[in-house]
């Protein structure tokens, strides 16, 4: 698996005594790729809006641009350094939420089938996302952004091998 773990994300507990694992250093940079495609038609809106009153000069356009440039430097940082994973014999724990803090464990044998997903931005930094569906109604999608590929493919091979030992 992929780099550092984080000692703040462990605090909650969970009952897993085992450390969390953040995902790759890259994704940080793919969530601020990805938060530009939001903050660049925001800040448009905000100078057309600037230019179609009369309004002081940047009463708009200066608050507007402070909150975008804010949302795109430091809620990518934010929001990796909140997420975590860790991956045992039998379950997969994902930690996650800045706001609204999420700790789920996904029991292997709760697995329906996994995949393995990668957006253009997610390859050109070579990450990818793992998702777990499961039986039950409650949760049944459970995705692991910022995973290096090789880790992504790693995780749904050792996933899908326990399955298969459980099945037969």
């Amino acid at each position: 698996m992929a780099s550092g773990i984080n000692p703040k994300l462990d605090a909650g507990g969970g009952g897993d005594d085992q450390p969390l694992v953040q995902g790759h250093p890259n994704h940080p940079k793919a969530m601020r790729v990805e938060a530009l495609f939001v903050v660049l038609p925001l800040l448009i809106g905000a100078i057309v809006a600037e230019y179609a009153t009369s309004f002081v000069p940047f009463v708009i356009l200066g608050p507007a641009a402070a909150i975008l440039l804010a949302f795109l430097i430091f809620l990518p940082h934010r929001r990796y350094a909140a997420r975590g994973h860790a991956l045992s014999d039998d379950r997969l724990r994902v930690v996650k939420g800045i706001l609204f803090h999420s700790d789920t464990v996904v029991p292997f044998g709760r697995v329906q089938h996994i995949d393995v997903d990668r957006g253009p931005i997610e390859r050109y930094y070579g990450l990818a996302t793992l998702q777990l569906y499961t039986a039950g109604s409650h949760g049944d999608v459970v995705t692991l952004p910022g995973l290096a590929h090789e880790d992504a493919l790693a995780m749904r091979e050792t996933i899908r091998a326990h399955i298969k030992r459980e099945s037969l």
